[in-house]
């Protein structure tokens, strides 16, 4: 018992509560100046790791960051919650704007092989790019199971984890073997608020610095960004007096 070694995805992403703008040239979004905090489900994915630890049933806890040196505060607030040691894989602004989930899911998949880790936790997607495929893709290039959206999150202590996935049906369960990956989703648990003596401590936490180069990943871009656009905006609805007016209009529009 107690013998999982976790590592957990951190990414950093605007505040959910900011409105989003794009830069007047349309080839991103406006940062600078800009609050930014741990993505929500990779706050989950944090909380599910020292929730594991506090139940004897993880020994270490590892929280991952890539990016820029502004990822170090993200990892702060991992910590800060209760995760034993970071390691922040630093990259430049300009590479970070064109970094996708193969390169992330490499360097991750890197990371859980050297620090031989039992368990990678990530949040199921990152609020700012939405991709859902960070846990997908990390378990590919593993060649581990792989279990996502998970609700419920238990390992036996004897190599096995059972987990129950929220899917369009309702729940499923699954049981694997690790070593597996296991994205969170959001009913998996609520997270804790920090306290203010972990805060103080996790300042004071030396955070492992790498790049990808020393884990041998490439992370030139795959892709070039063209245009970054605002969806368009929402047309005023129309006001009908009746259901009868309501049908006779969904019928002139091809509805019902």
């Amino acid at each position: 018992m107690g013998s999982l070694r976790i590592l957990v995805g951190c990414k950093r992403v605007i505040d959910y509560a900011v409105r989003i703008r794009v830069k007047p040239d349309k080839k991103g979004v406006i940062t600078d100046g800009i609050k930014h905090s741990l993505n929500p489900f990779d706050e989950i994915a944090v909380e599910e790791a020292v929730r594991l630890k506090e139940k004897k049933l993880a020994a270490d806890i590892c929280a991952v960051s890539i990016g820029p040196q502004a990822c170090q505060e993200t990892l702060r607030t991992a910590l800060a919650m209760g995760a034993d040691r970071a390691i922040h894989v630093e990259v430049d602004d300009k590479t970070y704007q064109t970094l996708q989930p193969i390169h992330v899911s490499k360097i991750l998949a890197k990371l859980a092989a050297d620090e031989k880790i039992d368990l990678v936790i990530v949040g199921k997607q990152a609020i700012d790019d939405d991709s859902n495929s960070t846990a997908q893709m990390t378990a590919a290039f593993l060649g581990w199971p792989q279990a996502t959206n998970a609700s419920k999150v238990e390992p036996d202590g004897a190599g096995s984890v059972t987990v129950t996935r929220e899917v369009d049906g309702g729940l499923e369960t699954i049981k694997c073997k690790t070593p597996a990956v296991v994205s969170a989703d959001l009913r998996l648990n609520e997270p804790r608020y920090a306290t203010l003596p972990n805060i103080m401590k996790a300042k004071k936490k030396a955070i492992d610095k790498k790049k990808p180069s020393d884990l041998g990943v490439d992370v030139s871009p795959r892709i070039e960004i063209l245009s970054v656009e605002e969806p368009p905006k929402r047309e005023s609805g129309a006001k009908v007096e009746s259901v009868d007016d309501l049908l006779t209009k969904l019928k002139g529009l091809g509805r019902i």
